[in-house]
């Protein structure tokens, strides 16, 4: 697909991924719609975007999770530039490291991590049947494809983000809707060092066990490879393609690969960690 006149709605662009995919769609001539809770976060970004490519793009603030503002968010793009082509589900967070993690941080991970997508799809789905396309484009984690060692409700919602999209893509790829998930490791945002700044232990060696398992990223670097796989509508998109040999090797054998885990675990745990238990 080209993204020449596109309309995008990017939840979660305040920074990161999401404010890298805002900046890369709009030097291809798309016009950005981007929301963030934090106000002055999402402004810069607009207003960084706006001086090289004036009225390419629209500040929102409004709460991924919520329907209301959802609908809100889509409906400001719609006023602004005209019906929305692409949403990318993208705002994401960490949740409180293990087993005893909070029913609050659950349940906001479960909100922002996959509810944000399952709304946001009821939102837009219905437009797109009438219009006989549009493009959701959820992010998700290669903990959604693996795990993530010491964070749970992460893991969990990614998973279910994953298994979202592919239904998605599943039930309406025959209608004109396309789907891709985004499923990075390690990328330098916020979000990467979240668990460390728990000061929790297992945070800690949770942050270490993505931190050392491939190289990472930029945002902007993600984001050009976010494009080159949506022009080809690829449902799969891995910044890291060393993400599928790991999900291969657990499909093969997923005893050998959980003995293959906790071995890893073993070794950040050696390395000055406390072991999940």
């Amino acid at each position: 697909m080209s993204f020449n006149n596109k309309v995008a709605v990017i939840t979660g662009g305040g920074g990161g991924i999401g404010s890298a995919l805002a900046a890369a769609l709009a030097r291809q001539g798309a016009k950005v719609v981007v929301s963030d809770l934090q106000p002055s976060a999402v402004e810069t970004v607009v207003e960084a975007i706006n001086d090289s490519h004036p009225n390419a793009a629209l500040a929102v603030v409004a709460d991924a999770a919520a329907t209301t503002d959802i609908t809100r968010l889509v409906e400001q793009a719609e006023n602004a530039f005209g019906p929305v082509d692409m949403f990318f589900a993208n705002a994401g967070v960490a949740g409180e490291p293990g087993l005893h993690a909070s029913d609050e941080s659950w349940d906001t991970a479960f909100e922002v991590n996959i509810r944000a997508h399952v709304r946001a799809a009821q939102v837009m789905i219905p437009r797109w049947l009438e219009r006989g396309e549009g493009y959701f484009i959820s992010t998700a984690s290669a903990a959604g494809l693996l795990t993530q060692i010491g964070m749970p409700a992460y893991s969990v919602t990614k998973h279910a983000a994953l298994g979202f999209a592919e239904w998605l893509s599943v039930t309406y790829g025959d209608q004109g809707i396309r789907v891709s998930c985004l499923c990075p490791m390690a990328v330098e945002t916020p979000l990467l060092r979240a668990g460390e700044q728990l000061g929790d232990e297992i945070g800690t060696m949770a942050t270490r066990s993505v931190t050392s398992a491939g190289e990472i990223l930029d945002p902007t670097v993600v984001a050009d490879v976010v494009l080159e796989a949506l022009e080809e509508e690829r449902f799969l998109i891995l910044p890291h393609p060393e993400v599928l040999d790991m999900h291969q090797r657990k499909g093969a054998d997923y005893d050998r690969w959980l003995s293959g885990m906790r071995r890893y675990q073993n070794t950040l745990a050696k390395a000055g960690q406390r072991t999940v238990s």
